[in-house]
């Protein structure tokens, strides 16, 4: 008997860490996710510098990451992965999710070409609290305290992360500012609902319905795309960054993150953007960042890691109660 239970002692504490694995791995990679997006404002910047508009960036962005997903579909159908057939209901689903990142982009590209880049990256960066109300909506649970003190951190660094603690908010044009509120409002829904739409087929399949939704959305800022010889233009390279790094890979990560973690929990995660977008713009563009700014993107990591805490001390609880079983 007392064998018995050394063996169920291990099994427990085995499933406990394998559970542990499976938050911190589902958290690492919607951080992933959201740092991904950190190279949109770069691109972006570099896009607009070749002389290219918001409108051709967003769809370049929407087409190129379908057609990244798309090849990835028929890779994996050469090495003999099924194409799974989705309900009208389900696909509809995974084309709004798509449609919810292409309308982000859309928001915030007019922000940014109105409002200074600190200003409109602020306001888009209100997702992070905005998650924990879709989750109090969703769950009729009121976020917990350690959350709302994650996002608040999070808030906070990112005023000084961005620079708009030297500027403020008040006196640019309204629709802007209602464009860069809009975009966090979109971000948040699809951070959110990515962990919400299940479906019983690849990841890559998954992706290629959501993109595909992106490029139906992309359609009503620059609809001629395919045809107005942009893309003999110069816009190649922007456009395979866009896609691949502002929508394969959020999608993906999203995709496979999102589901094992809260709503609220998802979207602070996400946060990773802002000191990703720092960092790469330092690098390729040449732009320091300051003292307050490094504070600023320190804040934020330790409002990520804030996040995080309830599920390293039940693993580590996990551990030892598992051990405790073990020895008697």
């Amino acid at each position: 008997m007392e064998h018995i239970t050394q063996q169920q002692g291990v099994v427990s504490g085995t499933s406990g860490r394998r559970g542990e694995k499976s938050q911190i791995t589902a958290a690492l990679q919607v951080f992933a996710g959201g740092a991904c997006y950190g190279a949109m404002a770069t691109t972006y910047k570099l896009a607009y510098a070749a002389g290219f508009t918001s409108a051709q960036v967003v769809a370049s962005q929407a087409w190129f990451g379908c057609l990244f997903f798309g090849v990835a579909v028929l890779v994996g159908h050469a090495r003999g992965r099924r194409w799974e057939r989705l309900g009208p209901a389900l696909a509809l689903r995974l084309m709004v999710l798509g449609a919810l990142t292409c309308l982000t982009s859309i928001l915030y590209c007019h922000a940014m070409s109105v409002l200074p880049a600190p200003v409109a990256l602020t306001l888009l960066f209100q997702f992070t609290w905005m998650g924990l109300v879709w989750q109090t909506v969703m769950t009729r649970r009121a976020p917990r305290p350690l959350e709302l003190a994650s996002a608040a951190v999070i808030v906070l660094g990112t005023v000084f992360a961005s620079g708009v603690y030297k500027t403020g908010i008040a006196g640019y044009d309204p629709i802007a500012l209602a464009c860069a509120l809009g975009a966090a409002v979109t971000c948040s829904l699809f951070v959110t609902l990515s962990g919400k739409v299940h479906a019983p087929c690849s990841n890559e399949q998954r992706g290629l319905f959501v993109t595909a939704g992106s490029v139906i959305m992309s359609l009503t800022v620059c609809p001629d795309y395919l045809v107005s010889g942009v893309l003999g233009e110069g816009i190649l390279p922007f456009a395979a960054v866009a896609g691949f790094f502002g929508l394969m890979c959020p999608v993906l990560l999203f995709g496979m993150g999102s589901p094992h973690l809260p709503a609220g929990l998802s979207t602070v995660m996400a946060a990773a953007e802002l000191p990703a977008g720092l960092l790469i713009a330092m690098i390729v563009l040449g732009e320091p960042l300051g003292v307050v700014e490094w504070l600023g993107v320190a804040i934020i990591l330790a409002g990520v890691c804030l996040a995080q805490l309830p599920s390293l001390l039940g693993g580590r609880a996990a551990r030892r109660a598992a051990a405790g079983q073990a020895a008697s």
